[in-house]
């Protein structure tokens, strides 16, 4: 099921190169925000793979017709392209009896960097392993490894890594340094060497000099079940710096800021709990479904 336009890479790759080299059909799904007409091609056409984004898997779930749908012949799901919620992940592996595997890469990397294994040993939550003759290394601003288990910008080095933008030397100076991409993504790795996307570097949240990471707010507040989206992002505080502020949309009608709140302080350090909440009927997001948090700073 190829519910993702196939110019973008994580489409490109995945099911146009990979599904027919192994011989598979792949179903285009030109309108995936048509959820209704989605579940009426899931539900007439057998399939056995499905590659989408966490705000997809999500949006079908939460459709009343999304039990109408036979899953006995899919064997696998495929999420990349923004992080995987633990909620929305381990939800769809209740309702459809298959798991989904979390990748990891991006366009200057053709694209995959990581992946989870898929015979076994996925671990939810994480990016897997680097793909073989893959190098990645998770490096402090001065270029150094940092320890185990300490977030730092994931680096990345192999066959895959592009040689640079097209007539752009000053934006290919500030990615490639010393033979390594610098992602612009922050991650840390295990003891069992699988690692963990923590956010995007500029997203970061500056709270009275503590960093907070939208995503972990964002996958905090996605546990509430009357959350149906969540989008976290810092905004201007006199005190502080900054302060967190959501952006939600309601599952539940009766859902107020201060449930919101409540729920986040179950989980999170004060400083991470969102200051703000405001309701909206639907997320800015990309052609992919990716949620686009520079709108909401905006």
């Amino acid at each position: 099921i190829t519910a993702l336009p196939l110019y973008h890479i994580f489409s490109l790759t995945v099911n146009c190169l990979a599904i027919m080299r192994y011989g598979g059909h792949n179903i285009l799904i030109t309108n995936p925000r048509d959820i209704p007409a989605f579940i009426k091609t899931l539900r007439t056409t057998p399939f056995t793979v499905m590659t989408g984004v966490n705000t997809l898997f999500n949006a079908l779930m939460n459709h009343p017709d999304f039990k109408t749908i036979n899953f006995q012949k899919l064997k696998m799901s495929v999420a990349g392209a923004m992080a995987l919620q633990k909620a929305v992940s381990e939800r769809w592996k209740q309702e459809t009896g298959t798991p989904v595997f979390e990748g990891y890469g991006l366009t200057e990397t053709s694209p995959v960097v990581c992946c989870n294994p898929i015979n076994g040993g996925d671990v939810v939550g994480t990016i897997g392993f680097p793909l073989p003759s893959t190098k990645v290394a998770i490096l402090d601003d001065d270029g150094k490894e940092v320890p185990q288990g300490q977030e730092g910008e994931l680096c990345v080095q192999g066959p895959q890594v592009m040689q640079g933008y097209w007539m752009r030397k000053d934006e290919t100076d500030k990615v490639l340094v010393h033979g390594w991409l610098k992602t612009g993504d922050m991650a840390k790795m295990d003891e069992k060497g699988y690692f963990k996307i923590v956010d995007r570097k500029k997203d970061m949240i500056l709270v009275s000099g503590f960093n907070v990471y939208p995503n972990e707010v964002e996958e905090v507040i996605a546990t509430h079940p009357g959350v149906l989206e969540v989008a976290v992002v810092g905004v201007p505080d006199e005190k502080s710096g900054e302060v967190v502020k959501a952006f939600v949309v309601k599952k539940d009608p009766g859902l107020t800021a201060d449930d919101v709140i409540s729920h986040a302080k179950r989980s999170l350090t004060n400083y991470k709990v969102p200051r703000a909440v405001e309701f909206r009927t639907e997320l800015p997001k990309t052609n992919v479904g990716k949620i686009l948090r520079r709108a909401l700073r905006g």
